[in-house]
């Protein structure tokens, strides 16, 4: 019988017949992973998909991963515990570390709320292909916006675990860029990721 988690019939280091390096200078750039964490609401998704955009003029190909469009697909199974959250960090790197592997700028927008996850996704991913920016917009701006009316259902008690609310956000330790879209236009802050972003991915 062929047991499909039997170690002795899975090899996943086959070598690759093209490699990272070739399909970078494919496409002319480097992949990288930018992994964006923040409360709900802080503009997170805004950015990443305007980042995409800009990205797109500049002939980068990119990818964005975001939270709740990875929770309505893969990770649909998935509630709001800390070990689903561990499980939608693993999921969402593992699959961010696959696209980067083809010279991808992989965006990740997720709201991440502890350094034991984004731990977890720099490890996964690996040090020198990912960057984690804090977008820090405060979380009382962040409620008062309440795009999405998760805060609302939160505060009445609807929805629980929900990070700020119910559940804590931890300040990042090791996150080497911060932007803060109540002192920033999204053109302002995208225009400082991308100073920040070309020079890395730059072949």
């Amino acid at each position: 019988m062929f047991i499909l988690n039997g170690s002795r019939n899975i090899f996943p280091d086959q070598g690759e017949l093209v490699s990272s390096s070739d399909k970078e200078h494919m496409h002319s750039h480097k992949g990288i992973v930018i992994w964006m964490t923040g409360y709900s609401g802080s503009g997170k998704t805004t950015l990443a998909y305007e980042l995409e955009k800009r990205f797109y003029t500049e002939g980068v190909l990119t990818k964005v991963l975001d939270g709740d469009v990875l929770r309505k697909g893969l990770n649909k199974d998935l509630g709001f515990s800390i070990e689903d959250r561990t499980e939608n960090t693993r999921r969402t790197a593992e699959l961010a570390r696959q696209l980067v592997s083809c010279g991808i700028v992989v965006i990740c927008s997720l709201i991440t709320p502890t350094n034991a996850l984004r731990l977890l996704a720099e490890t996964i991913i690996g040090e020198q292909r990912f960057i984690l920016y804090h977008i820090s917009t405060p979380l009382e701006v962040c409620e008062k916006r309440d795009v999405k009316g998760h805060y609302a259902k939160a505060r009445s008690g609807e929805l629980k675990g929900f990070t700020g609310v119910s559940d804590f956000f931890e300040e990042p330790d090791s996150a080497i860029y911060s932007v803060d879209t109540t002192e920033l236009s999204i053109k302002e802050s995208v225009d400082i990721m991308l100073d920040d972003i070309f020079p890395l991915i730059t072949i």
